[in-house]
């Protein structure tokens, strides 16, 4: 019987189609691959488990590939790491409905794009504890430097301390964003022992002409913040806020920055479904607590729910007063233009998991991370993990103690392996460090190839 969806499954317009082609079977469309790739026996996939979908591709990539060589994923990542796109995030971003719509200001035309926009907001909202979330940013890097400037607005204050274990990449732009206006920017060191933020140092950079204090889970080493409700106390007790930058992948294993006291909450959202597209688009993630002093402060764009007259849901933007096509030169943000398309995608991703997917592969990618720190510290001439004490997630720290990052890099890549990103390229005091990135895409014998490979390069 034919299939309703697939048109060429009834039988007279495959007898058509076969016919237009000159051809009396389907498979003589196959007569042109060389016989060294036909499959001379069945696939045996599965070896007595379930596969995700990830795993069958590769299976099957590998299969394909085995006249060639079968490549392992890269370790690579300061900003970025390589993360599972599923099939059905493309599918669904790509429908007309989504790609060609514009900022949706008529909301009797744009009811769609509204609704999702909003149900963007509200699975963001729950994911990093916080009640309110824009309806995105251009990437988590901008959207750190519209979270700065929002806290100088609401604060009325000018001075921002900032941890070193954000990112150097996300700190220039920081530093790009603050250049002109009149603010000062004050940087704290780390524990030595753990890596995350020196607080004795911290309580010496607090005063009260500080605006925030930004920090970054987990930060660039990789390393979880594990005193954040403690860090918002002592900001808090200034009159300053504290701003959190927050591995979304992160929070389906750790508690959101919202519930341990930070005030506004910022994310880059490639992890959620987007790949690496060249490095970019991606998606910016900003959210704040419920203070309307905050909220009216917020750059982007808002969705609110709201009733017609016939009681019926609907759906607009809202605050719009705070935006540049209304208050021009006076408004919270000059960029009006958000990655909503991408904001859909993260959306679809989210809910295609759902709480538990997202607890599951969070776990799984702690699970991973967990396993890196204790084979590579078999490795001599390196010193791995960089901070005995610390929790990782996704990123383990390294140390080379008798040959520079760039050498061993280059060594690697002769191998296949692309891996080490070089923190010293960005910060100077980073030298010779680097981080390695372990996402759900790398199994248990890519992570040993690495760890083999590295003990041989290192010598």
């Amino acid at each position: 019987m034919p299939h309703y969806w697939i048109y060429n499954s009834d039988p007279e317009i495959k007898r058509s189609m076969l016919s237009e082609l000159g051809i009396n079977d389907t498979m003589e469309l196959f007569k042109d691959v060389p016989e060294n790739l036909i499959l001379k026996k069945p696939l045996h996939v599965g070896f007595g488990r379930y596969l995700s979908e990830y795993e069958i591709l590769r299976f099957l990539k590998m299969q394909r590939e085995k006249i060639l060589h079968p490549k392992i994923p890269p370790f690579t990542g300061i900003e970025m790491c390589i993360h599972f796109v599923p099939a059905v995030v493309k599918e669904l971003m790509l429908r007309n409905e989504f790609y060609t719509a514009y900022t949706p200001y008529q909301p009797e035309i744009n009811q769609g794009i509204l609704q999702a926009l909003f149900e963007y907001q509200s699975v963001m909202a729950e994911l990093y504890g916080v009640e309110v979330v824009n309806a995105s940013m251009y990437d988590g890097s901008t959207a750190l430097a519209e979270a700065i400037r929002m806290a100088i607005r609401a604060t009325r204050r000018r001075k921002i301390v900032i941890a070193r274990s954000v990112s150097p990449i996300k700190r220039r732009v920081v530093e790009t964003w603050t250049y002109g206006i009149g603010v000062s920017l004050h940087y704290i060191g780390w524990d030595e022992n753990d890596g995350s933020v020196n607080m004795e140092e911290l309580s010496g950079k607090l005063d009260a002409d500080t605006a925030a204090v930004v920090v970054e889970v987990p930060n660039v080493f990789g390393v979880v913040e594990h005193r954040l409700y403690e860090l918002a106390q002592e900001v808090h007790r200034i009159g300053g806020l504290l701003i959190v930058f927050a591995n979304p992948l992160a929070l389906g294993v750790i508690k959101p920055p919202g519930e341990l006291g930070a005030d506004i909450v910022v994310g880059e959202g490639q992890p959620l479904g987007l790949g690496l597209y060249y490095g970019g688009s991606t998606l910016g993630i900003l959210g704040v607590r419920r203070d309307m002093n905050l909220i009216r402060q917020m750059p982007g764009k808002l969705v609110g729910m709201t009733r017609s007259y016939l009681g019926e849901r609907g759906f607009a933007l809202v605050l719009q007063t705070r935006e540049q096509h209304i208050r021009r030169e006076r408004a919270t943000s000059n960029i009006t233009t958000n990655s909503a398309l991408n904001a859909i995608a993260a959306l679809i991703y989210v809910t295609w998991l759902g709480g538990d997917g997202i607890r599951k592969l969070s776990l799984s990618i702690a699970a991973r991370t967990e396993y890196l720190r204790e084979k590579i510290r078999s490795v001599d001439r390196l010193q791995a993990p960089l901070f005995t004490d610390a929790l990782y997630f996704m990123k383990i720290p390294i140390k080379f103690l008798n040959k520079d990052c760039e050498t061993v890099s280059k060594e690697l890549r002769r191998r296949g392996i692309l891996c080490c990103s070089d923190l010293g390229r960005y910060d100077s005091e980073l030298r010779n460090i680097a981080t390695i990135c372990v996402t759900e895409v790398h199994s248990k014998e890519d992570i040993d190839t690495l760890v083999d490979a590295l003990k041989q390069v290192v010598m």
